[in-house]
């Protein structure tokens, strides 16, 4: 399978396209090119370093949605042994689109759930395209409340763009489903801890993200609504995708900077899917360091905890510029009478 690059990566598509012709010239002519070919990696070098460090908000979005990218089961499959998948919301359906089960990570037991995309259209359709439905959010908190009834830590791993919008999913109360999670997760008396890995979009993301710790993988992205949605909305076209990621604060950085992630997780050069095992390992560690923190939080202390995070979230404070006249009390009063 060919790989897949994104449009702000073809400077470096076309470099390695003339290392490669380059190094097949030199292979069937018997020529010593090594010089040359020095320059040209080293030339790659600096325009992989140029581009990946200057990345724009809405270029971290394509890199958080690249079709290469590792999702949830990839995660499981390296971190966590002894999976065991469970199925169905005890209602109506088992919901593809989130995935969710009992395993082991460094020998003690977790609660794994995590939205879950497709590699192909059939898998996607089979994954609803990662958009999950009311069943998947009953699911999820069927199996957080088994784990809260077991003592077990929730580990919430979240690459979704939203909550399947679709007419079914409003019959059977999406955004109630989303409540309901929203109220119960806060209740909930284990460790939780909620990663963003890719997409973070809307109340898809939220439904199964009330963490006591959020983490954020370098090239994802969290945000109230997607681009596309955002500029539907303001600018009446999904062409100022790009300006409404730069308006919604919606990269890893901004968040960390606004409060609302606590960690930003390193990904391998150019993105998780460049080095799907090292990107694993980065997040294995990040789980371990803060899964032994909050272990060592009592079950009171969990829940004031993961409250007063997510109250804090949107208080800001703005003063007045040093120029505005402060208005006298006994002005105003007069003015007020009059």
């Amino acid at each position: 399978m060919p790989e897949i690059h994104l449009d702000f990566e073809k400077p470096i598509v076309e470099l390695k396209k003339k290392i490669q012709e380059l190094h097949d010239f030199s292979q069937s002519n018997q020529i010593d090119v090594t010089s040359e070919l020095a320059a040209l990696n080293e030339r790659l070098n600096q325009t992989m370093k140029e581009i990946y460090s200057s990345l724009s908000p809405w270029q971290r979005v394509q890199l958080a949605r690249h079709p290469e990218r590792p999702y949830t089961l990839d995660y499981v499959e390296r971190l966590f042994t002894d999976f065991m998948e469970f199925s169905g919301d005890r209602r109506f359906r088992d919901d593809k689109a989130i995935v969710g089960g009992f395993a082991k990570f460094h020998n003690k037991p977790v609660m794994i759930i995590g939205t879950q995309k497709g590699r192909d259209m059939r898998s996607n359709v089979y994954r609803n395209f990662g958009w999950p439905s009311p069943e998947g959010y009953r699911k999820a908190m069927r199996l957080m409340q088994l784990a809260d009834r077991a003592g077990v830590p929730v580990i919430t791993f979240i690459d979704t763009p939203g909550a399947f919008p679709g007419i079914a999913s409003e019959e059977r109360h999406i955004a109630e489903a989303i409540a309901v999670n929203l109220r119960d997760m806060f209740a909930l008396r284990v460790p939780v801890l909620s990663i963003i890995i890719g997409e973070g979009g809307s109340g898809g993301a939220i439904g199964i993200g009330v963490g006591n710790r959020i983490l954020i993988m370098e090239n994802a992205y969290y945000s109230v609504i997607t681009p596309e949605g955002c500029a539907a909305i303001l600018w009446k076209d999904r062409k100022f995708a790009p300006q409404a990621a730069d308006a919604l604060q919606l990269t890893a950085e901004k968040l960390l900077q606004l409060g609302i992630a606590d960690e930003i997780i390193p990904e391998p050069f150019g993105g998780a899917q460049r080095n799907v095992d090292q990107a694993a390992q980065l997040l294995s560690e990040s789980i371990a360091r803060n899964l032994f923190e909050l272990r060592k939080m009592s079950p009171a202390k969990l829940k004031e905890q993961r409250y007063q995070k997510f109250r804090a979230m949107g208080c800001f404070e703005e003063n007045p510029p040093e120029s505005a006249e402060a208005v006298p009390e006994e002005k105003a009063e007069k003015e007020v009478k009059e």
